[in-house]
């Protein structure tokens, strides 16, 4: 009886010693295959990362890239004070007066609608239809140029008008200014075909009466309207 005991005692610690070698041996084999398959995986939280950072926005047909990107630049830079980010507008002045260079761009699907504007007659002293530069001091009856943020709408002297509020210091002065979008009959396109070019404002975005609603209706208040060149 002892010799049989001691004989299954036997086999049995063989095969646990036999079973625990071969873990040891297969131990390393997994280990390096648990290696060898990391190395095909991401890094945690690489692919939330790559998903969460948008897509860049393509420059919309028709609007200048640099002044494009300005506007986006200040849209965001004055996040705080610019309340609605779905419609912006640029007045792009590197264009001649007879050009449509107010452009009413929608953010969500890419679309421009571009109308006539007047600029500041102190941009232009001899009237050649070009800015040739922009001032933010009173009396200058100059364009301005930067990021303003479209405000309430009021009744005055141009009629229907809104103001806007410049957010840089190269037009901070516009309310005290009374830099406004009003509509103007020197803005109307007639004007082209009678002049070769519009007339001049005293520094308001002045666009074409029968325009001005689709501009207001468009814009509204607390959105963005970005004025340079490139």
């Amino acid at each position: 009886m002892s010799t049989v005991f001691s004989g299954t005692h036997s086999r049995r610690t063989l095969l646990r010693a036999g079973l625990f070698i071969g873990g040891a041996v297969a131990a390393p084999s997994i280990l390096r295959s648990s290696e060898s398959n990391r190395a095909f995986l991401p890094e945690p939280g690489a692919s939330a990362a790559a998903a969460a950072e948008p897509p860049a926005m393509s420059v919309p047909n028709g609007v200048r890239p640099e002044l494009f990107h300005r506007a986006l630049a200040a849209l965001d830079r004055h996040s705080g004070r610019i309340a609605k980010r779905d419609i912006i507008a640029i007045a792009d002045f590197n264009d001649f007066s007879a050009k449509p260079r107010f452009q009413l761009i929608n953010l969500e699907d890419g679309s421009v609608k571009e109308l006539l504007v007047a600029h500041g007659s102190g941009s232009d002293p001899k009237h050649s239809g070009y800015v040739q530069h922009f001032s933010n001091e009173p009396g200058s009856n100059a364009t301005c140029e930067g990021a303003f943020v479209t405000s309430n709408y009021y009744t005055g002297k141009h009629g229907h008008s809104q103001r806007v509020d410049g957010l840089d210091p190269t037009n901070n002065n516009a309310r005290d200014r009374a830099i406004v979008i009003h509509g103007a009959w020197y803005a109307n396109a007639d004007m082209i075909d009678k002049y070769g070019q519009l007339g001049r404002s005293q520094g308001c975005f002045a666009v074409g009466e029968k325009h001005l609603k689709q501009v207001f209706a468009k814009l509204g208040e607390g959105r963005l309207l970005y004025a340079g060149k490139a």
